[in-house]
């Protein structure tokens, strides 16, 4: 991930940049950040767990595309795989002409994080997201790492996220949404398998 201009912006200057692409750009801390296209694998992986949310969650209330506002100084936002609308976000949401959860509206309940291939997509998951959303007060957050083929679930108690790290066969424990029965080994094989979920 590179920066794209040399100029500093802020929140507002970001919400209005448009460089009439289909491109999709992350500001972090000022700093206008170009999204390389996920990998197949990571695209699965995203819409395997979408339709497995579906199960629970109606379909205004889960996003793919939107942008969470996480710090407010040196403007960053960043653009989960998938996010978990709570009932009062979704509303806040509703007629905005840009999917964007700005500083003033409710977290998201969920937020799940694909890690991409390399030393710097790793350190973005595991350490600066992990900070950003615990800040942003985001009850749950997923790392699913298909390198590493675990997935780590944060969960925020007293401000700092506590980690449990699931493998294999185990099945994903989210406090959020008990009833969801996957194994860590469905998720990072989405792609891959027919296996029967």
């Amino acid at each position: 991930m590179t920066a794209i201009t040399n100029k500093q912006l802020t929140l507002e200057e970001y919400l209005k940049y448009d460089d009439g692409t289909d491109s999709h750009y992350e500001l972090v801390a000022g700093e206008l950040v170009a999204m390389p296209p996920e990998s197949p694998q990571n695209i699965h992986i995203s819409l395997f767990l979408l339709v497995n949310f579906l199960k629970f969650v109606p379909i205004n209330r889960l996003s793919n595309k939107v942008e969470i506002v996480v710090c407010g100084s040196r403007a960053t936002t960043r653009i989960p795989d998938l996010v978990v609308l709570t009932d009062e976000l979704a509303i806040a949401l509703q007629g905005a002409t840009r999917s964007t959860i700005t500083w003033d509206m409710p977290p998201p309940a969920l937020v799940i994080e694909v890690v991409s291939p390399g030393k710097v997509n790793e350190d973005c998951d595991y350490r600066y997201k992990r900070s950003e959303y615990a800040a942003r007060g985001i009850a749950e957050y997923w790392i699913v790492d298909p390198q590493r083929n675990i997935i780590t679930v944060l969960t925020l108690v007293d401000g700092l996220y506590e980690e449990t790290v699931f493998v294999g066969n185990t099945v994903i424990v989210s406090t959020i949404f008990p009833e969801l029965q996957l194994t860590a080994k469905q998720v990072l094989n989405a792609g891959e398998s027919n296996e029967k979920v």
